[in-house]
């Protein structure tokens, strides 16, 4: 049986230090979506989605120029294009489409899956072999997220739903990617790269998006959308690759459980949502199957 080796000849202090990046990053990522709430307020999803990468890669750019980062070899832009397309691009289109319609507490409980996603995709890609109970959690866990979609509609899934979904297996693509990348080249460069590549896209498409889609930026809104460009397009997710190369794709998606928790924190504390009985149960549930899934 193959394993994640990613971590195994890593110093003990060096597998903290891991720990602690992977954990920064999930603390930036769970406030993703309540920035994005709050980003919505004053901007249309494609300006926020188009603008949010291009101000990335604007910060991005400069500071792979300082650091006189290598340019990616040829063997490498496959993975930067996955990169880009799932973690720049794919998650936070679909999720930010998905917000318009459905609460962040509602997405942060559907999005609670992404470790099972990243989990299942790493272990295809890396040709692992997983104990029959993994593949019972990982079942389980997706199931659980379907019913508590499917209750939560009136039995039939949403168009916001069918986004959440389809972003659950685009980002955990990128993760993948990124985190074996990883190993390679610093985890900065790796999402920094991954914006910057994809900046001839992102970077016209908003120019377009704010000629044609109308704004209304105060300062709540504009507070989230730097905060998603700065801080969860690149910084969260430079400390998050750093993390994953440190201590295992497999360890930090384990920390991943605390997401979605954290973020129904903050949808109930900062945007004033009702919680009902069923949210923080499903996010518990979901956090077992998870848990089951690692430790495995």
């Amino acid at each position: 049986m193959k394993v994640d080796n990613s971590a195994i000849h890593h110093s003990p202090v060096a597998v903290s230090g891991g720990t602690l990046l992977a954990a920064l990053a999930v603390a930036i990522f769970s406030f993703t979506f309540p920035a994005t709430h709050w980003a919505l307020g004053g901007f249309g999803p494609w300006t926020t989605v188009t603008v949010r990468a291009a101000l990335a890669a604007a910060i991005a750019g400069p500071c792979l120029l300082a650091a006189r980062a290598p340019l990616p070899d040829r063997r490498q832009w496959p993975a930067i294009a996955v990169v880009a397309s799932g973690v720049v691009l794919g998650y936070p289109l679909l999720t930010t489409l998905a917000l318009q319609t459905t609460s962040t507490s509602h997405a942060a409980v559907v999005v609670g899956a992404l470790p099972l996603a990243t989990a299942a995709i790493a272990s295809v890609v890396t040709h692992t072999r997983h104990p029959r109970l993994f593949w019972i959690a990982a079942c389980s866990g997706t199931v659980v997220v379907i019913v508590f979609a499917l209750s939560q509609s009136h039995g039939a899934p949403t168009g916001g739903d069918l986004l959440l979904f389809a972003s659950l297996l685009i980002c955990a693509a990128g993760y993948v990617a990124g985190g074996r990348l990883a190993r390679t080249m610093p985890g900065w460069q790796v999402i920094g790269w991954a914006l910057v590549a994809a900046l001839p896209l992102t970077g016209p498409a908003a120019a377009l998006a704010l000629g044609v889609e109308p704004s209304r930026p105060g300062g709540l809104s504009v507070l989230g959308l730097v905060y998603l460009a700065a801080v969860s397009q690149f910084g969260g997710l430079m400390v998050w690759y750093r993390g994953m190369a440190a201590i295992g794709v497999a360890r930090a998606s384990q920390l991943q459980l605390a997401q979605p928790l954290l973020t129904l924190v903050w949808s109930a504390l900062l945007l004033g949502e009702r919680l009902g009985a069923a949210t923080p149960l499903t996010a518990v549930a979901v956090l077992v199957c998870v848990a089951v899934t690692q430790r495995v």
